[in-house]
Formats: structure tokens, sequence, C-alpha cells
């Protein structure tokens, strides 16, 4: 059993929100201080779309686990909104760990971090620069560089299409102020982040909730597109564990990154697709499986 308590903390002056999940009776001040692990998901997330439900499991499991609205996301404060900044985020990220290292339940020498989907890239950035994260865990990761951006979006000349789009919407938005959307995911708007009948994000009983608005900032697109995680592999040498399926989205960003890692490394290989990773069974439950056990060995 566990229990998920609604909390704020601040990054550089803006109001982040979370659901901080702990296990049963721990509340009140017994038993010792817990290992932690701070939970983030695909990009564009909401918390409750796939974070709160690794958080809790990790909970039921015997950690501290939060997940949490970036800036701009969600419930969580900032402007402008629904902007997949990863500078920011991971910003955000070092925030919730500082949040967790100082709760009074947490025991700050035991920090974790897991990243599902895009926030693979996030969480590996935060745990190259962050000292405080002990181990690492990635499921169903997106993890890309220059090369993968080329063969998933299409090629060359469509990432410098996007760039550009990006460019000029980031050029109107310092003039205006008005921020540029078009749809993350869409089966009939082409202009979509991802124009394809995704059924995860579009069906209401799975992702297409009210507290995710389906919106992709264009201006994003440089950001994202000239993000290269994959080169972070080297600098990280906390044990990391990788989660993920060929039929999962760019197996082979996966196995370059994990080929590059600096210290202790492993990955799991099992099936399913991108977005059973998300919600489906067995796919999280192998998943959230194989990640306390990560931490169980490595956050000592």
């Amino acid at each position: 059993m566990t229990r998920k308590n609604r909390v704020t903390f601040d990054s550089e002056g803006v109001t982040l929100t979370g659901n901080l999940f702990l296990p049963e009776g721990t509340e009140g001040g017994d038993g010792g201080p817990l290992p932690a692990v701070v939970v983030a998901g695909t990009w564009t997330s909401v918390k409750e779309l796939m974070a709160d439900r690794y958080a809790e499991r990790l909970a039921g499991r015997g950690y501290a686990a939060l997940s949490f609205d970036f800036t701009g996301f969600g419930e969580s404060g900032g402007e402008p909104r629904d902007v997949e900044n990863p500078a920011r985020k991971v910003r955000d990220i070092r925030h919730a760990l500082t949040f967790l290292a100082g709760h009074p339940r947490v025991d700050g020498g035991r920090l974790g971090a897991l990243g599902i989907c895009a926030a693979a890239m996030y969480m590996a950035d935060t745990t190259a620069q962050d000292p405080r994260v002990g181990a690492l865990a990635l499921v169903a990761p997106w993890l890309h560089d220059a090369a993968v951006c080329e063969a998933a979006y299409g090629g060359a000349e469509a990432v410098a299409e996007k760039i550009k789009a990006g460019q000029e919407a980031r050029v109107r938005h310092d003039d205006t102020g008005e921020t540029e959307y078009v749809p993350v995911v869409s089966a009939t708007d082409e202009r979509a982040a991802m124009p394809y009948d995704i059924d995860f994000y579009l069906n209401p009983g799975r992702g297409g909730i009210p507290a995710w608005p389906n919106r992709f900032a264009v201006m994003a697109w440089q950001d994202w597109l000239t993000y290269d995680s994959i080169a972070l592999a080297p600098r990280i040498d906390r044990p990391t564990l990788l989660v993920h399926s060929e039929d999962a989205a760019i197996p082979e960003g996966a196995r370059r990154f994990h080929a590059g890692l600096a210290g202790p490394r492993d990955i799991l290989w099992t099936e399913g697709t991108q977005f059973d990773f998300y919600d489906r069974e067995p796919q999280v439950t192998i998943a959230v499986d194989a990640v306390a056990a990560h931490f169980g060995r490595t956050l000592r």
C-alpha cells in the first residue's frame, strides 16, 4: 500500500507541483529514512500520463518516489506553457532532487533517477551533471543525437525544415509574446509533432486526459532536434539500467547509449511497443520490477 502526497517546490522562482508517493505508514515518521527516486515521462507529458504510475509502483516496493509537472506544464507554474525545453527540464529535475534530499522521510544519500521515453535523455543529462544521483534507470528510452533524429524525422532536409520552423516561431514569440502550437499527436493534422493515430495519446481511457492539452510549441523544435543525449553516456559513471524492446522506439539509440556508458551498466531486452511501457501489462510490471531491483542493488 502507498500514500500519495501533493507537494510543491521551487525551481528558479517557479512553483512546481508534484506527487510524492510513500510506502504506507511512513508519513508519521516511523521507520528509517527511505531511498528515493525522481520519476518523469514522455515529452510534453504531465505527471498523470505515466510518471505517477511508475512512482506509485516504486513506492509499493519501498521507495519514496516523486513525479511532478515540469515548468510550464500541467499544474506547475511558468511561462510559456507546454514548451519542450531540455535545459529547463534538467534544471527542474535537479530542483526535484533537492526537494527529495531535504524531505524528512528520505535518505538524501540514496537518490535515484527514472526516466521513461524522452525523460531518459533528461535524467541522463542530470546524472552526468549531478553527483547526488546514485543510480539511473531508463524505461523504453528515447535517446537521440543528430543521426537518430534524421532517421526518425525523415532525413536531414526534413529535420532542417523543422529547425527553421522552430527558429521562426521563437522569433515571433520573442517579438509578440505569442506561442505557436500544433498538436503533439493527430491522425489528421500533418503539422502534428507526431502525425499518427496513436491510441495511447488519443484514447481518453489511456493518455488522452484533460490534464494533457495535446499541444506542441513549434519553437521547441530547435532545442529538441539539436539535443545530443547519446554524447552524455561517457560522462555517466553511476550504475545504469535500460529496459527496452526491439519493437519500441529507436532501439539503436539505446544500444549506442548503453555501449558508451562509463560506469556499471545493464540492459534488459523484453517485448512490447513503446506505448505498452506507458500503461500496459505485463510491460509496466516487468519494467518496475527490474528498476526496483536495480535501485535495490545500487542505492546502498
